[in-house]
């Protein structure tokens, strides 16, 4: 993980780019690689973890119909946490991570380990599904390593 955060860094920074991050499923991670570096004040603004929905439509705007209709975790609600935490923050790009870690929570429709992240910026929003296996923590951190190298291909690292 070390490796994509340098190089995210390098990249953000020399691009005069700046990210902020949303995160549910993954309660802070993401922020906490972005910013375990010295310097990563040039381009990280900040983070919102918004693990219950009334913070997802409180502060990050997520439209109470997306949770209605998609639920917590889907497509739909990353979209929109990545847009609004862009929106609120006034980043270049934002990340949002939204899914279910389990152990519990799981349903056959949406099972421990699906999860959606999204990259919203200038030119629009990129989103990804995944269906990881393990433990809380092996989705935690799998979730997180897919988020920034989410983040990194939007951001133009090679």
């Amino acid at each position: 993980m070390k490796d994509i955060t340098e190089a995210l860094a390098r990249r953000l920074t020399a691009a005069g780019l700046t990210v902020a991050a949303a995160e549910s499923l993954t309660g802070g991670r993401v922020a906490a690689a972005l910013t375990g570096r010295p310097g990563s004040s040039e381009y990280f603004l900040g983070s919102v973890v918004a693990y219950a929905n009334e913070v997802k439509t409180n502060i990050l705007d997520v439209p109470t119909a997306v949770l209605l209709e998609h639920g917590a975790v889907s497509e739909a609600c990353a979209r929109a946490m990545a847009e609004g935490v862009r929106r609120r923050l006034g980043s270049n790009l934002a990340v949002a991570t939204t899914g279910i870690a389990g152990p519990d929570g799981g349903s056959p429709a949406k099972p421990v380990g699906l999860v959606w992240l999204a990259v919203a910026g200038e030119e629009g929003v990129r989103t990804a599904e995944h269906r990881f296996t393990g433990n809380r923590r092996a989705v935690t951190a799998a979730a997180t390593l897919e988020a920034l190298k989410l983040l990194a291909r939007v951001a133009g690292v090679e």
